[in-house]
């Protein structure tokens, strides 16, 4: 099975280049205080005051504004985004570069916006310099953070990877076409739950191997405490707003999903071995990171439920009982999406289950 693709963003994990980011013309807040004042966001974003930067998929952003126009403040020479208002998509806006988009004919009034970022482009920085109001309009203040919080960890089943496809058969090309963050599992289920989220999701990584044995030197967790992921050494601050009642972490596929080929230091059972003690050592710094309380849910599917099970089982032996395991069930899941990616129906489905499954668990939002 040929993943153009996934070779592009392995390629990119391996060789960092930094695109994307001169300065686009800014929408500071009237006081100075800048765009982070009129807008909010759970995403991981490096705050630079005139503009806001980022690199995960499904970052969002969400404002008010009054009056009959709003323009969206971008520079992004890879991404692919959305942009609603009052609930609707009213633009898809593909590979924008630095731009003032503007949605114009609002009926005059308060108005919410949002953005949000498709598709997963990790080579590149993103910068978004604010929502601005049309003459005679005016951004009002950033609209309130939500009292639930989720984190999502995972791979390019947990980004969209190609869900809008009609076709499992893609380019490199219309895998970033018809990837779409904002209909993926994780955020269906965030929205459901009226909660804020991160889709902190890498295409081709896994935990200790990823994609048919690709780019050895990293794995997603060389990537995790990052805000820019094409920055080496970047690490993002967490504000202390961010405090996520539940983390779910979705990672093996990649690490199991090929064969180990000739000339990887794995046997069958070395690699087993590794991901079990990379996934628990991966846990406890999620226990550290979020405290006490968070839920931390360990998704199992396919050939590495078992090692996953086994992990969590260790630990709640160990004491944490907040750590919980979820097989995966993938029952009537058509895998439409690009590659046998999951398609929108899969994730809609997935959604459903994974909803069904957190109202048991005791979640202390």
């Amino acid at each position: 099975m040929s993943l153009p693709w996934l070779r592009m963003l392995l390629a990119s994990a391996a060789s960092v280049v930094l695109l994307g980011t001169s300065t686009p013309a800014t929408a500071a807040a009237p006081d100075g205080r800048g765009v982070s004042a009129t807008v909010h966001t759970a995403g991981r974003v490096q705050d630079a005051g005139d503009v806001l930067r980022y690199s995960w998929p499904g970052v969002y952003f969400e404002g008010r504004i009054r009056g009959t126009g709003v323009g969206v403040v971008l520079d992004d020479p890879a991404a692919d985004y959305d942009v609603q208002v009052d609930g609707k998509t009213v633009a898809t806006l593909v590979t924008p570069g630095r731009t003032t988009h503007w949605v114009g004919g609002l009926r005059d009034g308060v108005h919410s916006v949002r953005l949000v970022k498709r598709n997963d482009t990790p080579w590149s920085t993103s910068s978004f310099g604010g929502f601005v109001a049309a003459p005679g309009g005016a951004v009002l203040a950033r609209p309130a953070a939500r009292s639930r919080r989720i984190e999502f960890v995972g791979d390019s089943l947990t980004a969209g990877y190609g869900n809008l496809s009609g076709s499992r058969d893609c380019t490199g090309e219309q895998v970033a076409r018809t990837t779409h963050a904002d209909v993926a599992y994780g955020a269906l289920t965030a929205r459901r739950l009226r909660a804020d989220y991160q889709l902190n999701a890498y295409s081709g990584l896994g935990m200790v191997r990823n994609y048919n044995g690709g780019s050895p030197e990293v794995t997603y967790r060389s990537f995790y405490d990052r805000a820019l992921l094409n920055v080496p050494g970047d690490v993002w601050h967490a504000p202390d707003t961010w405090r996520p009642g539940l983390v779910v972490i979705h990672l093996g596929t990649n690490d199991f999903s090929t064969p180990v080929n000739p000339g990887e230091p794995w046997t069958d059972q070395s690699l087993a071995a590794a991901y079990r003690d990379a996934y628990s050592g991966f846990l406890r710094k999620l226990r550290t990171r979020h405290g006490p309380d968070a839920i931390l849910l360990a998704v199992g599917a396919g050939p590495f439920a078992g090692h996953v099970e086994q992990v969590v089982r260790e630990h709640n032996t160990s004491g944490d009982t907040r750590v919980r395991f979820w097989r995966l069930d993938d029952t009537g899941l058509d895998l439409a999406g690009c590659h046998w990616h999951y398609s929108a129906r899969d994730h809609r489905l997935l959604a459903d289950r994974l909803t069904a499954h957190l109202a048991g668990l005791p979640i202390r939002w």
